[in-house]
């Protein structure tokens, strides 16, 4: 790893506890869960966070070190702080899809709400909780704050998930290792084990890649079997609606490649109680597309030609925090503004650059770093990667790359630049993420799982 990277990404982008908050965690926690749902919701009257549900879980599989840091900024943040003297005691960041629709056309005339859940350490005693979301700005939006109370009669007790599961990878201990959650979508129960199999080779593909490859004793992949009505998935562009366990969709912001899910306090339901903190949705379609969203949770097409790539991409997204590093001409939009630098590690403004990869930069490279012609259709893109090169196992040697600072990534061609040329965050066809992203992703398994 560049350490002189993985320090300035953990030290732009953490938000480190004061001197006052570095107890342990059994001394603030036990062993345990709490579950906390939110309604985020608004329109043009503008946002709001309500508080839905708490419930509680035996056993905690987050980070147990770090309490009151993160590693990224992401689009908000949870905050737990002791009400008697101030300290933070946890702190948590994620992304979500509302916060992503606050962009859209639609958000200028309707009002919407979306489901979110986080799972946090359950507090010993009292322990104020507050959750932010900022725009793209980096500015509150919306907040709240409510105190949980061990002895809250109304915080629910939930029955343990009903369902088969099974580890297709365990790397080690639950309580020290990173946790992903692979549940069902659109299998029906005489596709359970399909779906078995569809998870052993999507955790197996995403542990080829480096920096996964050699630090795969630091992750556990278990599959739930959430049985659905129907085999499939609903596609709104062919008014194909399926009956499944976690109604996903195609046509997300009407983008016909994305998909998601409304139901995410399902998706938490069906894993009650067993070991995860990452959640990954593996859809039974052939149809190409997916998602990703950090701290939130990850849905993978598993039948397509692409599912593998994809796949390991989408992680980048919702494990990693990694930015998209492509755009496409005529299709760009204001996901980055260009006065601010991105929270993300893997693209940048210039605004703050010595806060990213500029210690990786390739001695004598001019930034911004010219490029081949990037003013391309998605298609010529696409034939272009694939001339260069066919997809091999992520485990291989990368290619002798210039690290720099290209122009072109977050959806922009103009103003946002990216590490290389090509990366496992711009196409489906490059073998590897670049030396930034992997860096990035060595760094932030790291902060997880060492002291």
């Amino acid at each position: 790893m560049n350490r002189t990277l993985a320090t300035s990404i953990l030290a732009a982008s953490a938000l480190a506890a004061s001197a006052g908050n570095t107890t342990s965690f059994c001394q603030n926690f036990n062993d345990s869960t709490l579950r906390v749902d939110y309604i985020f919701g608004g329109g043009p009257s503008g946002n709001t966070v309500l508080l839905d549900r708490q419930s509680k879980t035996p056993g905690w599989y987050g980070k147990r070190h770090h309490l009151a840091e993160v590693p990224l900024q992401g689009n908000g943040s949870i905050i737990m702080t002791d009400p008697v003297s101030g300290d933070t005691i946890y702190r948590s960041s994620f992304s979500s899809l509302f916060q992503e629709w606050i962009n859209t056309p639609e958000a200028e005339t309707t009002a919407r709400s979306f489901e979110n859940t986080f799972l946090l350490p359950l507090p010993r005693v009292n322990a104020d909780i507050t959750i932010t979301l900022n725009d793209n700005r980096h500015k509150p939006i919306a907040s709240h704050s409510h105190r949980y109370r061990p002895d809250d009669e109304l915080v629910a007790i939930p029955p343990k998930s009903p369902y088969h599961s099974e580890y297709v990878h365990k790397g080690g201990d639950p309580a020290n290792a990173i946790d992903i959650a692979m549940i069902a979508e659109g299998y029906t129960p005489q596709e359970e084990a399909t779906f078995l199999e569809d998870a052993r080779r999507m955790a197996a593909e995403i542990l080829k890649y480096e920096p996964f490859a050699s630090r795969k004793e630091r992750f556990n992949f278990i599959a739930v079997c959430v049985p659905s009505a129907e085999s499939g998935v609903s596609v709104p562009l062919e008014k194909e609606w399926k009956n499944t366990a976690f109604g996903s969709h195609y046509s997300t912001f009407y983008s016909s490649r994305y998909l998601t899910s409304p139901k995410v306090k399902a998706m938490h339901d069906a894993l009650s109680g067993l070991p995860y903190e990452h959640v990954m949705v593996l859809v039974n379609t052939e149809r190409y597309g997916g998602g990703g969203i950090y701290n939130s949770y990850q849905m993978a097409a598993t039948h397509n030609e692409h599912s593998l790539p994809v796949t390991v991409h989408e992680f980048g997204h919702s494990f990693g925090g990694l930015a998209d590093e492509y755009f496409y001409s005529g299709e760009e939009d204001e996901t980055y503004p260009l006065d601010i630098e991105p929270w993300e590690p893997n693209i940048t403004t210039l605004v703050d650059f010595s806060s990213k990869w500029e210690a990786m930069v390739t001695p004598g490279t001019p930034v911004p770093t010219p490029t081949e012609a990037d003013n391309l259709t998605r298609d010529q893109k696409m034939k272009k990667a694939a001339q260069k090169a066919k997809r091999g196992d992520g485990n291989q040697k990368a290619p002798s790359e210039t690290v720099g600072a290209f122009e072109g990534g977050g959806y922009k061609a103009k103003g946002v630049y990216r590490p290389v040329e090509t990366c496992r965050m711009r196409d489906n066809y490059h073998p590897v993420f670049c030396p930034v992203c992997e860096t990035a992703l060595a760094s932030l398994i790291d902060f997880y799982t060492l002291p």
